[in-house]
């Protein structure tokens, strides 16, 4: 059993929808739904009335949410118990981060802060998009680093979390060149010949953001998807093999596109997604001061270089 279950079981007891719950969790309905019935599975019986709308909790489910309360509290305060005993750390930022920003922009991204920032003790903490959004959201980081697509927006309280902006990412289609430099792959490809599609998993969210891609474009796009991860990486190293087409961030790339190692796929197939940085508003609970200090000269930094 996932204490993640019991998360998502007392947001469905509180909000009565699956749905909303899964928006608030920034999971997908059908995964949300998943873990519920993981949940009951674990339990051996039904937490949920599934007839009624809105959804309802049966007793069996009623008697878990009161201990789920009482479970997750606990929890809760072992852990600041634990974090108290951290407090020669107090210097150290601690970041979410999604994977791909974590190899490709969070390295170059810190350096650049030196000048005007100074040194910084840091702590990358390296996940997917959920589970870095998660770890902010369950305060078990000071600060979340992720994308944001128009399409995909985080769902943050605004009144709780304040966000700076940090660039900007295209993500595109490239596939391995052959022997004359061409493309192995061009899109779009033929209802008769689908290419082959390295895709990012269900749920992930760089891929709900090319699935957006796919269907707004004008021309119908033929893809056969033969495989599927969760990490950009993953994808890079099978199209540097020539397995297919895979939709890449141009800072995943930049090295293999100079050395010719990968091209383009096709043009009019990207989109561009925000970089952005997120914490919670001075507050809504005691900070680091190492974490304020930094904030308050990256929007200095910020500031000075968007002029």
């Amino acid at each position: 059993m996932e204490t993640k279950w019991l998360e998502d079981f007392v947001s469905l007891a509180e909000t009565r929808s699956f749905s909303r719950s899964a928006q608030l969790r920034h999971v997908t309905q059908p995964a949300f739904s998943r873990r519920i019935q993981s949940l009951e599975a674990w339990a051996g019986t039904d937490l949920v009335d599934r007839s009624s709308y809105p959804t309802r909790l049966t007793p069996a489910g009623q008697t878990l949410y009161d201990q789920s309360l009482e479970m997750l509290q606990a929890l809760q305060s072992t852990r600041a118990m634990l974090r108290a005993h951290t407090a020669a750390a107090q210097d150290v930022i601690e970041f979410a981060v999604p994977h791909t920003l974590a190899f490709t922009f969070f390295p170059s991204w810190l350096s650049g802060l030196r000048e005007s920032c100074g040194p910084i003790k840091s702590r990358l903490i390296a996940m997917n998009v959920h589970d870095a959004v998660m770890r902010l959201v369950e305060s078990s980081c000071d600060l979340l680093i992720a994308y944001h697509h128009a399409s995909q927006p985080i769902q943050l309280d605004a009144a709780r979390y304040e966000m700076l902006p940090l660039g900007r990412e295209t993500l595109s289609p490239y596939v391995k060149p052959n022997e004359q430099g061409e493309p192995m792959f061009r899109l779009p490809g033929t209802t008769a010949h689908p290419l082959p599609y390295l895709a990012y998993a269900p749920g992930a969210y760089m891929g709900r953001a090319v699935e957006q891609v796919l269907k707004s474009s004008p021309v119908p796009v033929h893809l056969d998807r033969i495989y599927e991860t969760d990490m950009s990486e993953g994808l890079k190293a099978m199209a540097l093999e020539g397995h297919g087409i895979a939709f890449l961030p141009a800072s995943a790339v930049r090295r293999e596109l100079r050395a010719k190692r990968l091209v383009s796929a096709g043009e009019g197939l990207d989109t561009t997604l925000d970089i952005r940085i997120y914490r919670e508003r001075p507050g809504t609970r005691k900070a680091k001061g190492s974490v304020d200090a930094f904030w308050n000269d990256l929007e200095r930094h910020l500031a000075t270089h968007s002029k």
